[in-house]
């Protein structure tokens, strides 16, 4: 049962093979097996099980019912949610209950769906691992050996005699800072999860997990209630198992909301992966910038297999230029850091957040409540972001990094003018890294290296979806990009779909995971 999509899961409750309330029993009897994983900060099992009950009940009554009615999603801890802690993976914000809903999540009630859960994250979504949470870092269910199957050999003592297992930190990462969502979804616990997307952090844990994840274009979804950390790139995420999950959960939530200036207006059109895409009718560009050093060989092999499967079925296939992408993930980090400067600002330990204690003075009590409250990544961003801001330094970065922002995004809109449907990419330069090995570098030169292929499309604004197609030398996900214009969601979750058809990716076995495996 949890290895369906939601259109067959939501048939099952509509003809009473199975109760909303036993499907969420499985999720939750699901997120108990895998706890080592460390997917959620708050867990909200009780809640679930009320809304879950009220869904059997309109689901008996016969009425009109929505199109996640009964069905298990995950929301990733920087949305607002009404009266359950919302902590960003923070101590910052570690008590902090809001008093309503984000819209993602109210729209997502409204249409039946059921809230399982907070997942977990890094800091204020400042990571391309999920490694920096306050909670601990989040681990990827593939290769995951769980404690009850390691083998006691693995066992030995350290210097104080303390019994230690060497397979502690011998794990994947999820990638981030979305990878408690990412996690949930592959491993079964949730049919759908929320996370936020500012320069990958939606899509990099989605590839290296081997689930389906949607950048929709900015001001598709609603930022009310989402945490902010890039006010003018972050945009709502959407995890599923496949695109047709992604297209269900974003036909729910899409639309203007007056609550956030930045959504756009006009009627939505719902996506339809019914309508058969006729890709004899597509020109897709492969651009050459994304040939970007330390790409994998596997990573290479499967984005050619993809542009060469493409070009067989009949599509346009060709080469196109992007000359400023190769300046965007300094561009990227620039405006990430100003805008962080900014967004942070507001964390004093006056009005919410944690406070600094025993404090002479009240600029004490502010140094106290953000040197404790944030972790070492969050106050460097911060710090950077306050130096580019500089009078003296606000033109040569600041200003500069705008310019060349809209010289990236004019890239897109001529390549996408030329005639060319949709852009092919890799998602990532490689498949999920060892925790171990993740390690060895710190977080800005990983986001560098992990953001390169997934970021542009957020300084563009244009809407991106990766989802899992092969395998590595080493059985490890790989994801492939779709990028298309503004507004053309539709388009990426066609083709999309259709790839997905083709390759036929083997999915995570979930019942090893009930197993231990």
């Amino acid at each position: 049962m949890l290895s369906l999509p939601i259109r067959e899961v939501l048939k099952h409750l509509k003809e009473g093979k199975i109760t909303a309330r036993d499907l969420i029993e499985l999720c939750l009897k699901r997120s108990e097996k895998v706890k080592e994983l460390n997917i959620f900060v708050t867990e909200t099992g009780e809640l679930a099980r009320q809304q879950a009950d009220d869904s059997s009940n309109r689901l008996k009554s016969g009425n009109e019912i929505g199109p996640l009615e009964g069905i298990p999603i995950g929301f990733k801890d920087n949305f607002c949610s009404n009266g359950i802690r919302t902590s960003c993976g923070s101590r910052m914000l570690a008590n902090f209950i809001p008093p309503y809903h984000a819209t993602m999540i109210e729209k997502t009630l409204n249409n039946g769906g059921v809230l399982l859960g907070k997942t977990n994250m890094d800091e204020f979504a400042m990571g391309a691992g999920s490694v920096d949470s306050a909670s601990g870092p989040v681990r990827n269910p593939w290769k995951y050996k769980f404690k009850s199957r390691r083998h006691k050999n693995n066992q030995s003592e350290d210097s104080k005699g303390h019994v230690t297992d060497k397979e502690d930190d011998d794990w994947l990462i999820t990638g981030g800072s979305s990878g408690g969502s990412a996690a949930a979804v592959a491993s079964g616990v949730c049919f759908g999860a929320f996370g936020s997307d500012t320069g990958g952090s939606t899509r990099i844990p989605a590839s290296f997990c081997g689930v389906t994840g949607l950048k929709p274009s900015y001001g598709r979804l609603s930022r009310h209630g989402l945490i902010p950390l890039v006010n003018s790139m972050d945009v709502p995420g959407i995890i599923g198992k496949t695109t047709e999950d992604v297209a269900t959960i974003l036909n729910c939530v899409s639309g203007l909301d007056l609550k956030d200036s930045t959504t756009l207006p006009g009627s939505y059109q719902p996506v339809n992966l019914q309508e058969s895409i006729d890709v004899k009718k597509l020109h897709i560009g492969i651009p050459k910038e994304y040939h970007a050093p330390d790409t994998t060989e596997d990573v290479i092999t499967t984005w050619g297999q993809i542009a060469d499967m493409l070009d067989n079925a009949g599509a346009k296939v060709s080469q196109v230029s992007l000359p400023y992408t190769q300046y965007s993930i300094k561009v990227y980090s620039v405006l990430c850091c100003c805008e962080v400067a900014s967004n942070m600002a507001r964390y004093d330990g006056i009005e919410f957040g944690y406070r600094g204690t025993n404090e002479q003075s009240t600029e004490e009590m502010f140094a106290s409540s953000r040197h404790h409250g944030f972790n070492d990544v969050v106050r460097g961003r911060i710090m950077a972001g306050n130096y580019f801001l500089l009078k003296e330094n606000y033109e040569r970065y600041f200003i500069q990094a705008q310019k060349i922002r809209r010289l990236i995004s004019e890239d897109f809109q001529k390549v996408f003018k030329s005639g060319v449907n949709m852009l092919v990419t890799p998602t990532t330069i490689n498949p999920a890294l060892p925790y171990r090995y993740f390690m060895e570098e710190d977080n800005q030169t990983r986001c560098s290296q992990l953001d390169v292929f997934t970021q542009p499309s957020n300084l563009a604004g244009i809407p991106a979806l990766t989802l899992p197609v092969s395998l590595s030398t080493d059985q490890l996900p790989i994801g492939i990009q779709i990028l298309a214009p503004h507004l053309h969601d539709d388009k990426v979750l066609l083709l999309g779909n259709w790839i997905e058809q083709q390759v036929n990716f083997p999915f995570l076995n979930l019942d090893c995971l009930d197993e231990g495996v």
